[in-house]
């Protein structure tokens, strides 16, 4: 995906003197929300400005409106650094308040991105271009307002569905709709995209939804809402979907785990929706971030953020190839050729194993990595559809077994056979957990499934002791969302 950049031209504008002019100011040379919405450049510019908004969430680790932290470290996967942010912290050990900077910065990234996104909708049909490239523009909108309508409903529940672009002060009092209607807004949105979006786009375009990416969210959506309820409707729909990307035939798993990582994979046969970077130009952080904290491998050291708990650690059987693609348990330092050796329960942040593959070490700058974060891959979809088949037909079939072993085959596992419903439940949450991890899905995952608190409570290491309950099943609507909005309602408990 090519993204220009643009200045924000959704910004409503408060103009405070004690005297009015009537004179027409505006730069001659300076684009304004009047003269902008005129050409296909200009359609293709204000779809890239509502991509853009991907690469803070998914890719800098500095940034409160990343959504990695909490799905990490509000989960058992990680530990963040100890000594480090307090907000981080606090979504550890579960004493985050409504003004927490990540619950929220995720609010307020994710509804600029709906703004941008309601704007493209409403002004690009009204451009006189192509009408196929029109339309595909704006049904990459909704799937990108879906998307992250989809984040919203999941972190805080019913939120405030706002589907026109918001240009006065008075639309900024919405009240909150309930969860029921952000799930079918977002599905509306992507039933509408997917008979429109292509297949596949040119390798210079990765990173913008296809109809494979709408059909993969929908069984997300569908997963999601089915919840942990045995007898929910929505497994077969999620079935259903799942097997229509399966059946696109475009999609398959690499030979080699560590092959979906790789920068030479952007666009490839695994990946259905990334969000892509530049090398050395506008890439993540993942590299400096999670490296050993100090640890001279890396633009300016590692950061030693986030650590890689005890409990995902024991997850991977020593012959799981996943392990060694995913973690650094080791590396040899520059300046004097030894071996620096990483441990899993070391209270040393600068010898603990990291997360490392998304780490990018031909980046030669801070927040310059290159590889593509890998929001939705074919594995995922393989997996969703085992899941779904084994809850929708009380039990797992061989269409099951055979999509969550081929899974298992590509990691060096033995296949599953002859498990119960129950036990074959279990190895799916076991499997997303050990293949998509720190992919952004484990809070949600145990989220769903009824198991954050027990899960939360179990990885107690290094003195976590969360104080967790039912109330943060949800996160807090954000403080200054509520001083602002007084139609809003906080979640229960905050």
């Amino acid at each position: 995906m090519k993204t220009r950049n643009i200045f924000n031209l959704f910004i409503v504008c408060l103009v405070v003197s004690s005297c009015q002019l009537d004179l027409d100011l505006a730069p001659l040379d300076q684009r304004t929300t009047e003269t902008f919405y005129r050409t296909e450049g200009d359609a293709i510019d204000a779809l890239n400005a509502v991509y853009s908004v991907l690469q803070p969430m998914y890719g800098n680790q500095y940034s409160a409106e990343t959504i990695l932290t909490p799905t990490t470290v509000a989960a058992d996967d990680g530990i963040p650094f100890l000594q480090g942010n307090a907000d981080r912290i606090a979504l550890w050990n579960y004493r985050f308040v409504p003004v927490n900077s990540w619950t929220s910065g995720i609010w307020a990234i994710s509804f600029q991105a709906i703004q941008r996104a309601n704007v493209v909708i409403e002004r690009v049909p009204l451009i006189q271009m192509n009408i196929e490239l029109r339309n595909r523009l704006v049904a990459e909108a909704k799937f990108l307002r879906a998307f992250h309508y989809f984040n919203l409903v999941r972190f805080y529940g019913g939120v405030p569905v706002v589907l026109k672009e918001t240009n006065t002060l008075s639309g900024l009092q919405a009240p909150r709709n309930s969860k029921d209607e952000v799930y079918a807004q977002i599905l509306k949105d992507l039933s509408e995209a997917e008979t429109v979006l292509p297949r596949s786009y040119p390798a210079s375009e990765a990173g913008r939804a296809t109809i494979g990416a709408a059909k993969g969210l929908m069984a997300k959506v569908y997963l999601t809402r089915a919840g942990n309820n045995q007898g929910s409707q929505d497994w077969s729909l999620a079935a259903t979907k799942a097997k229509e990307v399966i059946d696109l035939g475009i999609y398959s798993l690499y030979p080699e785990y560590a092959d979906v990582f790789q920068v030479s994979s952007r666009g490839g046969r695994e990946n259905i929706f990334e969000i892509t970077y530049a090398r050395d130009v506008f890439g993540q952080s993942h590299s400096t971030y999670w490296a050993p904290r100090g640890a001279p491998i890396v633009p300016f050291n590692g950061f030693g953020t986030i650590r890689v708990s005890k409990s995902l650690w024991d997850e991977f059987l020593p012959t799981d190839k996943r392990r060694n693609v995913s973690f650094l348990t080791s590396y040899v330092n520059p300046s004097n050729g030894q071996t620096v050796e990483l441990s899993i329960d070391n209270p040393d942040f600068s010898r603990a194993i990291s997360f490392w593959k998304l780490a990018d070490l031909s980046s030669t700058v801070f927040s310059g990595g290159a590889k593509s974060f890998p929001y939705m891959r074919y594995a995922e979809i393989l997996l969703i559809y085992a899941e779904a088949l084994n809850e929708s037909g009380g039990g797992p079939n061989i269409e099951a077994f055979n999509a969550i072993n081929e899974v298992r085959t590509r990691a060096g596992l033995n296949p599953l056979t002859g498990l119960s419903q129950t036990d074959f439940r279990n190895a799916i949450l076991k499997e997303r957990r050990i293949e998509l991890s720190f992919e952004g899905h484990r809070w949600f995952d145990l989220v769903r499934k009824e198991q954050l608190i027990a899960a939360v409570t179990n990885e107690s290491s290094f003195g976590r002791n969360p104080t967790i309950d039912n109330r943060h099943l949800l996160f807090p609507i954000p403080q200054r969302e509520m001083d602002i909005n007084q139609a809003l309602e906080q979640n229960s408990g905050y």
